[in-house]
């Protein structure tokens, strides 16, 4: 038996396993002291880039995701790869996904974006004093550059229109001047 904060797990049972997600069912004890299960999903960590130019404008991408069925608005985003660094993947996926190189990066920190079954860590990132090159997205990616000023960002994320959690908090950061 494993005591996981209030929780005693008795066992863990893997459920499903691929490359970006891992479901987990426990049988445990719950707090109230009753006999229950519970199902987590660990999904690959990962990161969400905002390039910032020198125009305070933001560089961010909208494409089609499939678990939502539509398109989103959101910062550079992607898995960390084992053995990688986040700052490694958010230089990697911003290359790739947008064709920019940044001079300057700075961590913006780390949010759990879902936090009662699903554990995924992301870590947030500015990059700034850009350069463009080529864009080398994966076969499922069909990116489009979007480049807004970091004013109209902010009133996406207050209007709703702007929905994916990282970027959502790395553009407030960013408005906010935590960056700096």
């Amino acid at each position: 038996m494993k005591n996981h904060g209030p929780w005693k797990i008795h066992f863990s049972e893997t459920m499903y396993r691929d490359p970006w997600l891992t479901v987990t069912r426990d049988q445990v004890t719950r707090p109230d002291g009753q006999p229950g299960t519970y199902a987590t999903v660990q999904l690959k960590s990962g990161v969400c880039v905002i390039a910032l130019d020198s125009q305070n404008c933001v560089h961010l991408t909208r494409e089609f995701h499939y678990a939502v069925g539509r398109d989103t608005l959101e910062g550079v985003s992607g898995g960390i790869e084992p053995g990688e660094s986040a700052e490694a993947t958010a230089r990697r996926e911003l290359a790739e996904e947008l064709g920019l190189q940044a001079s300057v990066w700075k961590h913006l920190g780390s949010i759990d974006p879902f936090t009662a079954a699903i554990h995924s860590r992301v870590d947030l990132f500015v990059a700034e004093e850009l350069q463009q090159q080529s864009a080398n997205p994966e076969g499922t990616e069909l990116i489009e550059h979007v480049v807004l000023a970091l004013d109209e960002a902010v009133e996406l994320v207050r209007s709703g229109d702007i929905t994916h959690a990282p970027t959502c908090v790395a553009v407030l950061q960013i408005a906010l001047g935590f960056h700096r």
